[in-house]
């Protein structure tokens, strides 16, 4: 599979774009463990261009996450061009253009998953985005805006029109924000669209080597994109490399190593951000993490961990967690 010029392996997955989530630290972490392409967190196109430190802080990519793409959302055509291009200028080898975001502050406004509401406008800022930038531009959306508008079979031929290098597809219309199921169907009826030539990345619920293997097998999308259930567990990369190339789950380590690799995680946002920044920017994946799953009473636990306020603090917390049962 490519996308431009970029080639990828056979199955390829990725890291998707989250807030809060996806910041150097953690895209290296997942790096480390196997993903082909990690995303930023979410460019706001009018922060960028009044230039806001926190969003250009968002930009700052290393040498060893590439594959790279910065994704920015906005409602408007001009302030997406400019953001694109002042994107360009950091060197990412993707720009990603967020048509999916459903979250109020965003979609109420227009941009991210509100676009799907105006489909027109969507297309002219993908169309002058494409032109105003050398690097390969995708998209990614949603399926629709509410389930009496799932448009994104016809949406996904328009949008290739506009010269996007690969579009990802989220299960879920913006009205069903992250409830209920992904809806793969739509999906794999984009795949199967003879007149679809670019890549299609598949997205919703994939959180089990299994499901990936499946979702591969059932829809022929070119590629995955894991988002939520990567949060607090980037060795799934590892587990689903190793089960779409073997057949076979990957081996459970030992608990302490989980432990390690969250630690670790934490020391660099605590490196990054200072002590309480960086606690509390791991606070999400510490709450998310599958590593915890079924450890009898574990709700005090999280709760205490959520609630430190020094890393010495936490991860005395860590510690005290019991280790000698079976990790799901």
């Amino acid at each position: 599979m490519k996308i431009g010029d970029i080639e990828f392996p056979d199955k390829p997955v990725f890291l998707a774009p989250m807030e809060d989530v996806t910041d150097i630290g953690f895209r290296l972490l997942c790096k480390r463990f196997g993903v082909d392409m990690v995303y930023t967190e979410f460019v706001s196109s009018d922060a960028l261009i009044r230039h806001v430190n926190k969003t250009k802080e968002k930009l700052k990519i290393s040498e060893e996450e590439r594959p790279v793409a910065i994704q920015i959302y906005g409602r408007d055509v001009d302030s997406m061009v400019e953001a694109a291009r002042i994107c360009e200028e950091s060197n990412p080898d993707i720009l990603d253009i967020n048509f999916g975001c459903p979250v109020k502050k965003v979609a109420g406004k227009g941009a991210g998953s509100g676009m799907l509401r105006t489909p027109e406008l969507m297309l002219e800022i993908t169309r002058e985005v494409v032109k105003a930038v050398k690097i390969p531009v995708t998209v990614k959306t949603r399926l629709g805006w509410d389930h009496e508008s799932k448009i994104i079979v016809e949406l996904a031929e328009r949008l290739q029109d506009t010269g996007i290098k690969a579009l990802t597809i989220h299960g879920r219309t913006r009205s069903q924000m992250y409830t209920g199921e992904a809806d793969w169907s739509l999906i794999a009826d984009v795949k199967k669209n003879p007149r679809m030539h670019i890549p299609i990345i598949g997205n919703g619920d994939v959180t089990t080597p299994e499901i990936c293997k499946q979702r591969f097998d059932e829809t022929g999308v070119d590629a995955i994109m894991i988002g939520r259930g990567s949060i607090g567990s980037p060795w799934i990369f590892e587990e689903v490399k190793y089960y779409l190339q073997t057949g076979n789950m990957l081996p459970k380590k030992p608990f302490v190593w989980y432990m390690d690799i969250l630690k670790e995680y934490i020391e660099g946002n605590v490196e990054r951000s200072g002590e309480r920044g960086g606690i509390i920017h791991s606070r999400r994946h510490l709450a998310a993490s599958c590593l915890f799953k079924g450890i009898p009473d574990f709700k005090k636990t999280r709760i205490a961990m959520l609630r430190a306020n020094t890393k010495d603090e936490l991860f005395d917390i860590m510690d005290s967690i019991p280790n000698n049962f079976e990790i799901k």
